[in-house]
């Protein structure tokens, strides 16, 4: 696949408010040119991980009883038509950062073609998104750590982690990839064995103690595929859609990526078949095993199936994996926002001390805020006594704020279109469907909207998110004033 001209980004208008502000991707004009880029250090096979832990979260392990219990086998298709909706939120994503190499994530997207404040919220949100979960994965790694140590200070793990993985992401980027490569292959695996244990139970006919036997009619014999009826159907889309949080990372590696033109449209195009594999094959081979009905909503599947075959370390095991994927969940939110940062102090939204690179090519000082700010997770830990409830109103609130990423995304996408038809059309990576499908994926975040509003738990979630945009609002006018202050002495 070509690579697309660098310097592409000529064709896109350059959005302005009011004269004195321009989007701008890199310094403004006039500005030194930074002399240190990040470096393209990240590998296809570094990318095609990083794209796999993305799309297979926590939640998988964690909520999936819950999921399971909420709408019985349909669940299988809620987690079906989330990713088919979110590929084409990610072939939009593809589509624009190739159009421009320039452009280091889709924050730059967003400044370059819908303004410099579609910039601003898009970077500052997404960096708040990251930080409230890897907050609920501070507190979900100390539950982990005690099931081994119980008298362990709930906040010597926390501190430990975020300190361990500071270290490794201030060495080199190569170094984030090598970790998150080896976190996804422990999903991976993990989730494989599961389907082939399921597999060689249901074909011997496996018999449980308490009776029931493994067969595939199993996920239809006891109320057909939608036994909870609409209302359980659509109850699942509000935990299920929290495993999906973090599938667009593989957009902001994408600017260390050493051929990006290459390895982005392979990550992106193998995520339909990661979601059928990870999500839908997985559930499908529990729900065979073990009827729906009689699947713990308080308990890790997972762990239940690995102990009906007999694995007497199915607990610790599990345990062990689960604990991975919360370590991987914070790793990529450290590194993603540290990057984030870089990109906004860049464009001078954001204190220029986080533009600035260490000898190893990597965002030192952003990093470091980054991790700073994950100390109210530690706060957490003795402020609640249930984990799963910190941990599900942290992550409703990222689902709504990373609503509102995908969806600049998509109207960045649409407006593209517009401007720019000729880039569109000497593109190699078109999105399928086009703005049409656009448009339908964000009829389908609207939905989800309203289905988050249903619930009492994820309402009062969605309820204090227009907070934290009124706050950024405020932030914003600061900047803007700023900038014209500074266009008229210069």
């Amino acid at each position: 696949m070509s690579s697309p001209r660098e310097g592409a980004s000529a064709a896109h208008t350059a959005a302005r408010e009011d004269g004195s502000e321009k989007s701008l991707i890199g310094p403004p004009p006039g500005a030194d040119p930074p002399e240190e880029h990040l470096e393209r250090a990240l590998g296809n096979r570094h990318l095609q991980m990083i794209a796999i832990g993305g799309a297979i979260g926590t939640g998988l392990f964690m909520g999936s009883g819950k999921t399971i219990s909420l709408a019985g086998p349909s669940i299988l298709f809620v987690y079906a038509i989330i990713g088919f909706f979110l590929f084409f939120v990610m072939r939009a994503m593809g589509e624009l950062l190739l159009s421009n190499l320039k452009y280091k994530s889709f924050r730059d997207i967003a400044e370059d073609i819908l303004g410099p404040w579609a910039g601003f919220f898009a970077g500052w949100t997404y960096w708040f998104c990251w930080i409230v979960i890897g907050m609920a994965d501070l507190v979900a790694v100390t539950a982990y750590v005690s099931y081994w140590a119980p008298d362990l200070p709930k906040w010597v793990a926390s501190v430990c982690l975020v300190l361990l993985l500071l270290g490794l992401n201030l060495v080199t980027v190569k170094l984030f990839g090598e970790i998150e490569f080896w976190f996804a292959l422990i999903k991976v695996v993990t989730i494989i064995a599961l389907i082939a244990v399921a597999i060689v139970m249901v074909i011997t006919g496996f018999v449980a103690p308490d009776g029931h036997r493994a067969a595939l009619d199993n996920l239809w014999n006891d109320g057909g595929m939608f036994p909870m009826g609409v209302a359980g159907f659509l109850a699942g889309f509000q935990i299920a859609f929290f495993a999906f949080l973090g599938i667009e990372l593989v957009g902001t590696a994408a600017a260390e990526t050493k051929d990006p033109s290459v390895t982005l449209p392979k990550a992106i195009n193998a995520i339909p078949i990661r979601v059928g594999l990870f999500y839908i094959l997985a559930l499908a081979a529990i729900m065979c095993v073990t009827p729906w009905r009689l699947i713990d909503p308080g308990v890790s599947p997972f762990v239940s199936m690995f102990g009906l075959a007999g694995i007497g370390i199915a607990a610790s095991v599990v345990n062990f994996v689960v604990l991975t994927s919360a370590a991987s969940s914070a790793n990529s939110g450290i590194y993603s926002t540290s990057r984030m940062l870089y990109g906004l102090a860049l464009d001078k939204k954001a204190p220029a001390l986080f533009g600035m690179l260490s000898k190893h090519k990597v965002p030192a000082k952003g990093l470091i805020f980054s991790c700073c700010c994950l100390a109210p997770g530690i706060i957490l830990l003795y402020s609640t006594d249930s984990i799963v409830e910190a941990f599900t109103l942290a992550t409703t609130v990222a689902s709504v704020l990373f609503i509102f990423v995908w969806t600049l995304i998509l109207c960045s996408y649409l407006v593209f279109r517009k401007r720019s038809p000729e880039l569109h059309e000497a593109s190699t990576y078109k999105v399928p469907g086009g703005t049409l499908m656009c448009w339908v994926v964000l009829v389908f975040f609207a939905g989800i909207v309203v289905i988050l509003a249903m619930e009492p738990d994820t309402r009062m979630a969605l309820a204090v998110t227009p907070v934290w945009f009124l706050v950024l609002g405020l932030v914003y006018q600061r900047f803007r004033t700023r900038a014209r202050r500074e266009a008229l002495h210069s």
